[in-house]
């Protein structure tokens, strides 16, 4: 019978988890490790959504949470400091690549070097993009695929189960602090542990803010990115992709900043399904058996909240609103929002629609804010390819992307409260998969060199004299 008291409890088994006690477990042999998720492990991770259907889990959707989090969903890891998150101003710029390094190795370690990475770099592109008043933003990319991802995530699994005890399929109803660390209640039974790591990922949101409230943890401001998706010609873009398979694009005015997400050329628009509201998302092109003629991507403006309850608040307002109680997506022609008219109908279009949207006028249905943040964009990439974005491109209303909100942690993730930690995107400071995953390796790596268990919890752990 395994014991319900370890040195170190991981609640959340998404990709920063299972990085930090991937790590953890290399770096000390004797460390007693537990993992604890409301999800389901990897083989038994199925649902609807991942065949193009409906959701068909009960409770939360095994689409998102479970054994490797968003990491079994088309598993692209950016390795850069340009965007994906802030983990390079925290411990260090050369640190984090270092560590998306070795990210990428225990990535390779276990088949993921069968697809090879590709740059996006390029500087004659950079010089242009600058004289447009725009910047563009590089990266080294592993894009792994679903499929690749999954038989990855299964094999670091079979690994760890030998070493790490896993609680699947558990809530964690209750954390408690004592003199010796923690205490969980959960509908599994109770547990204990001396140090505490959560990393609870988006899908944790509301959970976590119940918890941190309990420990007298305050939580700071939260970012919410919203805006248009763009799907447009799939040559438009040509003299700027040039050998890259994906190009991102900056521009920063007094009033906003505004980035490309998720650039998919001969890819498809999709539904994506995330807190209860329905968004346009980007399919890659190996995602898919039959591409498609166009290219499409979001334009994402970040604005900060005051609250978590404000920033979903505002999101369920307005996409909720663009919803209206169903799946409906608007879409509208680039001449047509110009023009500020109405689209009736895309019979006609020559970029024609991969998502069965609802013809309507973007414009008049998304917050001022992304309407001219999208016209200034779109102006900039016109002075950069150096001709006029056609005027049957496509807006679809409204993509999202949502974050946690921000709990002050030190250098080595640690709250105020002593023991505790935060990894991967619930720390506030990473936002993709390579930096989740880097801060999980760093705070293994860190935790790995303390003596365990930890009694005092008035005193920081002694580091091992080696």
């Amino acid at each position: 019978m395994q014991s319900n008291h370890h040195d170190i409890t991981i609640i959340g088994a998404g990709v920063s988890s299972v990085f930090l006690a991937y790590t953890l477990m290399k770096h000390n042999e004797h460390v007693s490790i537990h993992m604890i998720d409301l999800g389901k492990e990897l083989s038994e991770r199925t649902c609807g959504l991942d065949a193009g259907g409906v959701c068909t889990c009960e409770g939360m959707c095994s689409k998102y949470i479970g054994f490797a989090g968003l990491g079994k969903s088309e598993g692209k890891f950016n390795y850069t400091n340009d965007f994906g998150g802030e983990l390079g101003r925290k411990i260090g710029e050369q640190t984090t690549f270092d560590l998306m390094q070795e990210v990428d190795d225990i990535l390779c370690e276990f088949g993921g070097d069968i697809i090879p990475t590709y740059s996006t770099k390029n500087e004659k592109l950079s010089l242009r993009a600058r004289m447009a008043d725009m910047k563009v933003l590089s990266t080294e990319v592993r894009h792994l695929g679903t499929r690749l991802a999954n038989e990855i995530f299964q094999k670091i699994y079979e690994v760890m189960k030998n070493r790490i005890m896993f609680s699947f399929e558990t809530h964690v109803e209750r954390i408690l602090k004592n003199e010796n660390g923690f205490h969980l209640k959960s509908n599994r039974g109770d547990f204990t542990t001396g140090k505490l790591i959560i990393g609870t990922g988006m899908s944790g949101s509301t959970w976590l803010k119940e918890q941190a409230g309990s420990l007298g943890l305050l939580p700071g401001k939260t970012r919410l990115d919203m805006g248009i998706r763009v799907e447009m010609k799939g040559d438009q873009l040509e003299s700027i992709l040039g050998d890259t398979f994906e190009t991102k694009l900056k521009i920063e005015r007094d009033s906003f900043r505004a980035t490309t997400y998720c650039m998919n050329p001969r890819g498809r628009i999709i539904r994506k399904h995330q807190h209860g509201l329905v968004m346009p998302d980007g399919q890659n092109v190996r995602e898919k058996d039959t591409p498609s003629a166009n290219l499409n991507f979001s334009l994402f403006v970040p604005r900060y909240f005051q609250s978590h309850d404000e920033a979903m608040e505002f999101a369920v307002n307005i996409i909720g609103g663009i919803n209206q109680g169903r799946e409906r997506i608007v879409v509208q022609r680039l001449e047509d929002f110009k023009l500020h008219r109405n689209t009736e109908t895309l019979g006609e279009n020559l970029v024609g629609p991969s998502l069965n949207g609802e013809c309507g006028n973007v414009r008049e249905e998304v917050p001022e804010l992304y309407g001219m943040a999208l016209e200034e964009f779109l102006a900039s990439v016109e002075k950069l390819i150096g001709e006029t974005i056609h005027p049957d491109t496509l807006l679809y209303g409204l993509d999202a992307k949502f974050y946690e909100p921000t709990l002050p942690t030190d250098e080595n993730f640690e709250t105020d409260v002593s023991n505790l930690y935060l990894v991967g995107d619930c720390s506030g400071e990473t936002h993709s998969l390579s930096q989740a995953a880097a801060s999980g390796v760093y705070l293994g790596k860190h935790l790995g060199r303390w003596d365990l268990p930890v009694n005092d919890n008035h005193r920081k752990g002694e580091p091992c004299n080696e």
